[in-house]
C-alpha cells in the first residue's frame, strides 16, 4: 500500500496550475511573456517597505511584530481597510474585516465553509483559474453564470454562490455594469445563494467611470452589512506587493466569526511582520502610488489594444478593457490555444496563457488570454507583431 492510494477521493480534482508552470518562463532570456498575471516589480513601492521594515523591527517593536498576533488580524490594518472599504460606500469597520493570506486564501475559505460536495457554484464562463482550483476540491457541481436566470440549475446539492470579479475580470478584463451587478444580487436572492466578490483589481482603473461594489449596492439597500449576501475579498496583492500575500475579508458579522475559526484552524493568523509592514505602507503611501500604477499600467493597456488593432489578422476578436492586467483574445473558432503557445515558444520566444485553463469544462480552446503588465510598451509591440504574422501564416 502506498501512501498515494491513502488520499481522500477529492484529491484526485486537485490540478497543477498552467499559470504557475509558465511562470519559469519569465526566467527564459529573449521570451517575450505575456503570461503571467503578476505586477511589475519595477513599480513596487521599495523605499517605503524599507523604511516600514526599520520601524516595524526597531526597538519597542520588533516585540509585537515579530510575535503570535490576532487571528482576525492587525488592528491598525484592519481600520484602515474598514476606512478605504467606507470610500467605496461600503459601510464597514473593523469588526467586519478579516486579514488573510492573499486573497487566494479567503477563496479556499470559502469553499471550505460554505461546499458540500455536489453543491452548486455559479462562476464565469471563463473565470479565474484559482477560483476554480480553490473550491475544486471541495467537490462543487460547477454551473455557467451566463446563461442562469431566476431559477437553480440541476445538481445534487443546493446553489451555495455565485463567484464573480466584478472590475477588470480575470481573465477576460471585462467590468460588470451597475445594472448587471444588481441583477446579480437579484438572481442570488432568488437562488438563495450568496455572492462572493473578487475585487483584486478594484483599484486598477485607466479610464471610465468607477462602478460601486456590489456589496455597496446592497448595503445601501439593506441599510448596513448585516443580512447582506455579498462577501468582499480585497488584496494588496496588485497595488502593494504581491509576495507580503496580504488580503482581507469584509462581509457581515456573522460571515467573519465563521471565517475566523477557519483561519485558527488553517494558520493561525497571516504574517504578523508583514501586516504590519503594509499596514505602515499603505497608510502612507497608498493614495499616492496607486494612482502611479494607473499611470503606467494605462499606457501599456493603451500600447496593447493599438498593437492588437495593427497586427492581428482577420477573424481575431479581444476585448478593450478599461482597467486590470489582461486582455482576452478570441481566435477563430478551429484554432487551438494551447497549440498556438507550442509554436509561440519555440518559433518566436512569446508566452501567453491559452484560454481553456479557465472553463470549468475545459471549453473555450480557441481563447488565449495577455497580459500587459509587465512587458514595457515595446515588448508589447514586438510580441503582439511577432504574435499577429504566427497567426496569419496558420
Amino acid at each position: 500500500m502506498k501512501l498515494t492510494d491513502m488520499f481522500a477521493q477529492r484529491a484526485g480534482r486537485m490540478k497543477a496550475s498552467e499559470i504557475r508552470e509558465l511562470l519559469k518562463l519569465l526566467d527564459r532570456p529573449g521570451v517575450i511573456s505575456f503570461a503571467g498575471g503578476i505586477p511589475d516589480p519595477e513599480l513596487f513601492p521599495a523605499e517605503a517597505f524599507r523604511e516600514a521594515s526599520a520601524r516595524a523591527l526597531g526597538e519597542g517593536q520588533y516585540e509585537k511584530n515579530l510575535q503570535y498576533s490576532a487571528s482576525e488580524g492587525h488592528a491598525g490594518l484592519r481600520e484602515w481597510i474598514a476606512e478605504h472599504m467606507r470610500g467605496l460606500a461600503v459601510p464597514a469597520t473593523a469588526d467586519d474585516i478579516l486579514i488573510t493570506s492573499g486573497s487566494q486564501q479567503a477563496l479556499d475559505y470559502l469553499g471550505k465553509l460554505m461546499l458540500d460536495a455536489g453543491d452548486g457554484a455559479l462562476v464565469g464562463w471563463p473565470t479565474y483559474l484559482g477560483a476554480l482550483g480553490a473550491f475544486n476540491a471541495y467537490e462543487p457541481e460547477f454551473q455557467r453564470l451566463d446563461v442562469l436566470r431566476n431559477t437553480a440549475p440541476e445538481q445534487t446539492g443546493a446553489t451555495k454562490f455565485a463567484y464573480v470579479t466584478p472590475d477588470f475580470a480575470n481573465p477576460t478584463g471585462v467590468t460588470m455594469t451597475r445594472a448587471e451587478r444588481l441583477a446579480l444580487l437579484e438572481q442570488a436572492e432568488a437562488l438563495g445563494a450568496a455572492v462572493i466578490e473578487d475585487a483584486a483589481y478594484q483599484a486598477l482603473r485607466y479610464a471610465g467611470e468607477d462602478v460601486a461594489p456590489i456589496l455597496a449596492l446592497e448595503a445601501a439597500r439593506n441599510g448596513g452589512l448585516e443580512g447582506c449576501r455579498t462577501i468582499y475579498c480585497g488584496s494588496f496583492s496588485k497595488t502593494l506587493s504581491p509576495g507580503l500575500r496580504v488580503g482581507w475579508v469584509c462581509a457581515s458579522r456573522g460571515v467573519i466569526d465563521k471565517l475566523v475559526l477557519l483561519k485558527q484552524a488553517g494558520d493561525l493568523h497571516s504574517a504578523t511582520l508583514n501586516q504590519a509592514l503594509v499596514a505602515d505602507v499603505a497608510e502612507r503611501e497608498f493614495a499616492t502610488h496607486v494612482p502611479k500604477l494607473r499611470a503606467a499600467y494605462g499606457k501599456r493597456l493603451a500600447a496593447m489594444l493599438t498593437a492588437l488593432e495593427r497586427h492581428m489578422p482577420e477573424g481575431v476578436s479581444w476585448t478593450k478593457p478599461e482597467g486590470g492586467m489582461f486582455v482576452w483574445v478570441t481566435l477563430p473558432e478551429r484554432a487551438n490555444g494551447a497549440a498556438l503557445l507550442e509554436r509561440a515558444l519555440a518559433e518566436h520566444n512569446i508566452a501567453f496563457v491559452p484560454g481553456a485553463a479557465f472553463f470549468a469544462d475545459g471549453s473555450g480552446q480557441n481563447t488565449i488570454r495577455l497580459n500587459f503588465s509587465m512587458p514595457s510598451e515595446i515588448q508589447i509591440e514586438e510580441g503582439i507583431s511577432r504574435l499577429g504574422k504566427l497567426l496569419a501564416s496558420l
